[in-house]
């Protein structure tokens, strides 16, 4: 018999986590002995973001349950549509189909009285009841709950989040729970009251440059668009690895008929899709559905507005309130302001530093960006036809961030090999080392880090493991060989680190796709750089299990 902790998934908006719940679902769902006894039964469920009552909420959760445990048993999914199997017919086909056990044997009494309101505490008793059906049975059931912060929504009372306590304790009905606003999810329900301490967090983070190309490339596959190799990992780095926004690209590239192969391509995609397209539909519409719930003292566009368009990271209050007078003739206190932002901040649109009582930005470059065309539209009601000309213009002009594109892809392969490495002992001939390579546990591995100001001090690649640090370099251009000169830069860099990060090793690692002269290989040798070549990234590549460096 299975059993597993309660568990979070915690991530940003839009970063998969509904669809990694479905993909497991799915796998438990078809992919065991159905008959099986010891099988796990699966129950997916979504909480709505409107509660009429208690009874509803009772009703709808307990009957869910039953379609799920019922659909598994007899492998029939239509079981779980209300149209296609009425509740009076799921009735029947429990007793006259399913072989009853003895937890699962009164279920849909209980939904009866339930819907005769005669149970003392319908909510408790609804959330709980899976328990009780597993612990009776001796047998497990996998609870997956999305869209949890539902629970505790700011426009309602209704609260159940008290009564999971004891629900979500079992390790043979473990409850796996997400949703899209990490703030309220993570900070509110399960950081303190009757949750904390219950459930494991797992985060689900952007994706890594390596596979977010891996995406963008089978997004382009499937949608017939033409994407040049060299362009897709900074395709990832301008959408910040987050899977709905890289496959908008493709998706509105593919509305066009438009191939993407330069940075201005992807620039002209980025503004359509940013003021009028496949990004603008789906961020219109959640930040519309917050703003909905929380839209107090009639500023509260204004306020996200106007934090987005601030400079720098920090957003300052006072020049919020100083920004609204100008603008909306509003005079607001500074109080009014902080309670927008904490409430803007459940909805993961600002960040609330909660001990240092401060608000940043969020880390969503394509939000902030979108944020400023939607205030120009929707807040300070310009023509929509002339910002979006304005916007698209001001994209076309944006300078180009990756002047060295194949070096840059390089760099997105060699990071990942040392991601996938931790912990591994790689062979030293990739390398041309004498000895193994032992890669540690990273706590980090950063692409484009700067060091300080100035053009020379961008690191390509830093990874840091706390008294261990790597520093590496791409070099990719054609008939031009890595010179001492090079290599003199990297070691620069790898002193600055190990300053700062008081490093007792330093890995330092240089890719040149056209390799070395000789004096540079004596000089490489003498001071313990690690090197390699095409064909040495691509065996290492092979030994880590990624796919080669494209042909280009």
């Amino acid at each position: 018999m299975a059993c597993a902790r309660s568990t979070v998934l915690l991530g940003q908006r839009r970063m998969g986590k509904t669809e990694i719940f479905k993909r497991v679902v799915n796998r438990l769902f078809f992919e065991q002995d159905h008959l099986d006894p010891q099988a796990v039964v699966p129950v997916y469920y979504s909480f709505p973001d409107t509660f009429e009552n208690r009874w509803d909420f009772a009703t709808k959760y307990v009957e869910n349950f039953i379609r799920w445990y019922v659909a598994f048993r007899l492998r029939s999914p239509k079981i779980l549509s209300e149209k296609e199997v009425k509740r009076s017919h799921l009735k029947e086909i429990i007793h006259n189909k399913l072989p009853m056990t003895k937890g699962f044997k009164n279920a849909f009494e209980f939904l009866e009285s339930i819907l005769a309101q005669e149970v003392t505490i319908p909510e408790q008793s609804a959330l709980s009841h899976p328990r009780y059906v597993s612990d009776y049975e001796d047998s497990t059931i996998v609870m997956f709950l999305d869209e949890f912060q539902n629970t505790r929504l700011p426009q309602y009372k209704f609260d159940v989040v008290g009564y999971m306590q004891e629900a979500v304790e079992s390790l043979t009905c473990p409850h796996f729970v997400t949703g899209s606003t990490m703030s309220i999810l993570g900070r509110e329900i399960l950081g303190r009251g009757s949750l904390f301490g219950r459930f494991r967090s797992k985060p689900i983070e952007a994706l890594t440059d390596y596979w977010g190309t891996e995406l963008v490339c089978r997004a382009a596959h499937h949608n017939n668009v033409t994407v040049s190799q060299e362009i897709v990992p900074v395709i990832v780095k301008r959408c910040g690895g987050n899977p709905f926004y890289l496959n908008a690209v493709v998706e509105q590239a593919a509305e066009l008929n438009q191939a993407i192969l330069t940075e201005d391509d992807l620039n002209t995609i980025l503004a359509i899709d940013l003021s009028s397209g496949f990004i603008w539909g789906e961020l219109n519409d959640q930040i519309s559905r917050w703003l909905e719930r929380i839209n107090e003292y009639g500023i509260t566009k204004w306020v996200l507005y106007l934090s987005a368009i601030q400079k720098g990271d920090k957003i300052d209050l006072k020049q919020i309130q100083q920004a609204l007078l100008e603008k909306d003739f509003q005079t607001v206190s500074l109080e009014k302001i902080r309670e927008v932002l904490i409430k803007l901040s459940r909805g993961d649109l600002v960040d609330y530093l909660e001990l240092g009582g401060w608000f940043r930005k969020v880390k969503d470059p394509i939000l902030l960006e979108f944020l400023q065309v939607w205030g120009r539209i929707e807040v300070e009601g310009q023509d929509e036809a002339t910002v979006r000309e304005d916007f698209e213009y001001k994209y076309k002009k944006i300078k180009k961030q990756v002047s060295d594109l194949k070096g840059y892809l390089a760099e997105v392969y060699m990071a990942q090999i040392l991601h996938n490495a931790q912990r591994q002992t790689l062979p030293g001939h990739y390398f041309h080392q004498d000895e193994d390579v032992k890669v540690p546990r990273f706590h980090y591995v950063r692409l484009r880090e700067r060091l300080g100001p100035g053009a020379e001090t961008e690191i390509d690649i830093h990874a840091g493991a706390g008294s261990e640090q790597w520093v590496a370099e791409s070099k990719w251009q054609q008939n031009h060989k890595a010179s001492i000169t090079d290599i003199r830069k990297l070691l620069d860099k790898a002193e600055v680190v190990k300053q700062d990060r008081e490093a007792e090793l330093m890995r330092i690692w240089f890719f040149s796709y056209e390799g070395f002269a000789p004096k540079v290989l004596d000089f490489m040798s003498e001071h313990g750089v690690l090197w390699s070549t095409q064909e040495d990234l691509d065996g290492l590549l092979d030994y880590v299990k990624l796919r080669r460096l494209p042909k280009l």
